[in-house]
C-alpha cells in the first residue's frame, strides 16, 4: 500500500477531461486523488460522434454498461462508414468493421477473391463480409448465434460527457468550477498549481482565487492547449500539407428516416459531409479547406444537401491538423485536442483518447526515472497518429476525381514515404499488411484501397492451392451462409428498441 494518493489534476471537461477523470477513477481510484477542473461557461466542440470497435473493449475494461451507455447518450450502432463520391463523382464504397471472408496464413482473402475473378466467377468482395451487408441492409444483433459482430456507436456527445460525469463523481472525483487564471510551475518547469478564477460566472465566487495543487496534471482544454501549449510551450506539428481541411461546420437535423447502423461520408467538389444517426436526431457536418472554399459556399453546401430540418443552429469550428510535438511534457500530458487533432473521416477522434489513457495507465509516472516514462509514451504516440495520418491521407489521395482544384490538389501532392510503399506493393503484388499500432486490419487497407479504384496488378499464387471448382463451392458456401445470417438479424431500429431505448429522445 502507498503511503499518500498522487495527486492528478485535470484541466477541462466534456469528452476527454470526463473520460480521463473515469477511467483514472475506475481502475487507479485507490492511489490517485483525482480533481477535475471546468467552466460551465466554456463550451465543448461536442461532435465526435461517431466511434470504431476499440470502444467497446475500453469500456468494457472500465466497466461501463453498454445498454446503460447507450441509453443515456440517444446511441445507435455502427458497422462502418459509407464513402460516396470518394473515388469518382458517382461511386461508393463501404468500410466495413468485419472480417472478409476466412482468413490463411499465407495468401489474405481477397487473393483468393481474385483467383476466382480470373475465372468468370466470386462476385464482389463485399458479399463475404457479415458485417457489410448487414449493415446495406440496416440490420443489426450484437450477435448471431456465437458469432460476436464487431460494431462500434454512434452517441451524443455531450450527453456522453454527462454520463461520464456522473459516473467519476459518485466514484470520487472532485469537480472544482471555474476559469483557470494562473498556472504556477517550480524551477524545474514543472506543473505545481492551477490557480481559479469566476470570470463572468456568479455560481463560481466560491472559487475565485482558490488554488489547485497537483503532482501529475492532465490537460483536456481543447484546442487552446493551455498547460502542454501555452505554459510548458511545447511546439505543434502542423500537417495541414498533408490534411487541408481547416475548417468544419456542424448542425443537427430531425430523423426523417430509420436509422442507418453506419456512418456517412459524402465527398463533395471541396470537402466531405457527414451523416451520424442518433436515436432522436441526426448529426450532420463538413469538412473543407478554406484554401478552396468559403465559409458561406461550405454552409450553403451543407444545408443544401441535409435530409432533414435543422434543430440547431450551424456551428463553425476552425482547426489546424497535426500533433504536439511532445504530448508528455514535464509533469504534464495533453489528451484529445490539446494533443493534436486529425480529421474526423475514420471516427479516430475519440479512439486516441481512449489509446492515450491506457497508455498513460501503463506508463503512469509513480516514481523513479518519469523522463524514461514521458519518452515511451511520446514515442508511441507519435508512431500512433502517423498510422491513422497515412490512413485519412490514403482516402483523398486515391480519388479518382478531377472536377476540382481540391481534389486536383490531394491526386498530385507528395504523400509520406511508408503510405507510397504500401500503395506501391499492393498494386504491384496485391500484398497487404496490419498497421503497427494494430488498429487498421488488412481488411481495412484492402476495403479503402480496392473502394477507391486501386487494384493489385496480381496477386499471391498461394491463393491457387484450392481448384478452382473446389474454391467455387467454398465462396458460394460462404456467400450462403452471410446471406443466410444476415436474413436472420432484426432491423437495426427494432433491436435497439428492445437492447437500449434513450431514456429522453431528443425532439
Amino acid at each position: 500500500m502507498m503511503d499518500s494518493k498522487t495527486k492528478v489534476v485535470i484541466a477541462g471537461g466534456g469528452t476527454s477531461g470526463w473520460l480521463s477523470a473515469y477511467s483514472l477513477v475506475s481502475r487507479l481510484g485507490n492511489v490517485l486523488d483525482i480533481t477535475l477542473i471546468e467552466s460551465d461557461q466554456i463550451g465543448t466542440i461536442g461532435v465526435g460522434e461517431a466511434t470504431i470497435p476499440t470502444i467497446r473493449a475500453f469500456h468494457h475494461l472500465m466497466g461501463i454498461d453498454e445498454q446503460e451507455f447507450m441509453s443515456a447518450t440517444q446511441a445507435t450502432f455502427k458497422l462502418g462508414i459509407q464513402f460516396d463520391h470518394w473515388g469518382q463523382e458517382k461511386n461508393s464504397y463501404f468500410h466495413s468493421f468485419g472480417e472478409i471472408g476466412q482468413r490463411s496464413w499465407m495468401a489474405e482473402f481477397h487473393e483468393f477473391w481474385m483467383e476466382a475473378k480470373t475465372h468468370g466467377f466470386g462476385g464482389n468482395l463485399e458479399d463475404y463480409c457479415l458485417e457489410l451487408k448487414a449493415a446495406k441492409a440496416n440490420k443489426f444483433a450484437t450477435q448471431i448465434g456465437k458469432k460476436q459482430i464487431n460494431y462500434a456507436y454512434h452517441f451524443n456527445a455531450t450527453d456522453y460527457a454527462t454520463y461520464l460525469r456522473t459516473k467519476s463523481e459518485t466514484a470520487g472525483v472532485k469537480r472544482e468550477e471555474g476559469f483557470i487564471e494562473q498556472v504556477k510551475k517550480d524551477k524545474n518547469g514543472n506543473i505545481t498549481s492551477l490557480t481559479l478564477s469566476n470570470g463572468k460566472d456568479v455560481n463560481a465566487k466560491e472559487n475565485k482565487g482558490k488554488e489547485i495543487t497537483g503532482d501529475f496534471f492532465i490537460d483536456c482544454t481543447g484546442f487552446r492547449a493551455l498547460l502542454i501549449g501555452e505554459h510548458l510551450d511545447v511546439g505543434y506539428e502542423d500537417w495541414s500539407h498533408y490534411l487541408a481541411a481547416d475548417s468544419a461546420i456542424a448542425v443537427q437535423t430531425e430523423t426523417v428516416e430509420k436509422p442507418r447502423p453506419y456512418t456517412q461520408a459524402i465527398a463533395h467538389p471541396a470537402g466531405w459531409q457527414w451523416r451520424i444517426p442518433l436515436q432522436g436526431r441526426v448529426g450532420n457536418g463538413i469538412v473543407y479547406s478554406s484554401k478552396f472554399l468559403s465559409d458561406d459556399e461550405a454552409r450553403s453546401t451543407l444545408m443544401t444537401n441535409l435530409t432533414g430540418e435543422p434543430i440547431t443552429e450551424p456551428r463553425q469550428l476552425r482547426f489546424t491538423t497535426g500533433r504536439r510535438e511532445k504530448s508528455w511534457h514535464k509533469n504534464c500530458v495533453a489528451i484529445g485536442l490539446s494533443s493534436g487533432f486529425l480529421e474526423p473521416l475514420e471516427s479516430t477522434s475519440i479512439h486516441l483518447v481512449t489509446t492515450a489513457l491506457l497508455r498513460l495507465m501503463k506508463l503512469f509516472p509513480f516514481g523513479g526515472n518519469t523522463a524514461l516514462l514521458a519518452e515511451q509514451y511520446n514515442r508511441e504516440a507519435l508512431l500512433e497518429a502517423e498510422t491513422i495520418r497515412d490512413f485519412i491521407i490514403l482516402h483523398y489521395h486515391l480519388t479518382e476525381r478531377d472536377d476540382s482544384p481540391f481534389w486536383q490538389h490531394y491526386r498530385t501532392m507528395e504523400i509520406p514515404e511508408s503510405l507510397d510503399h504500401r500503395m506501391a506493393i499492393f498494386k504491384e503484388n496485391g500484398y497487404a499488411w496490419p498497421d503497427d499500432v494494430s488498429l487498421f486490419r488488412v481488411d481495412s487497407w484492402v476495403q479503402v484501397m480496392m473502394g477507391q479504384g486501386l487494384m493489385p496488378k496480381q496477386h499471391h499464387k498461394g491463393s491457387c492451392v484450392i481448384p478452382t471448382e473446389g474454391l467455387k463451392e467454398q465462396l458460394m458456401a460462404l456467400r450462403k451462409m452471410i446471406e443466410n445470417s444476415v436474413s436472420q438479424l432484426p432491423e437495426h431500429e427494432d433491436f435497439i428498441k428492445q437492447y437500449c431505448p434513450a431514456k429522453n429522445n431528443e425532439k
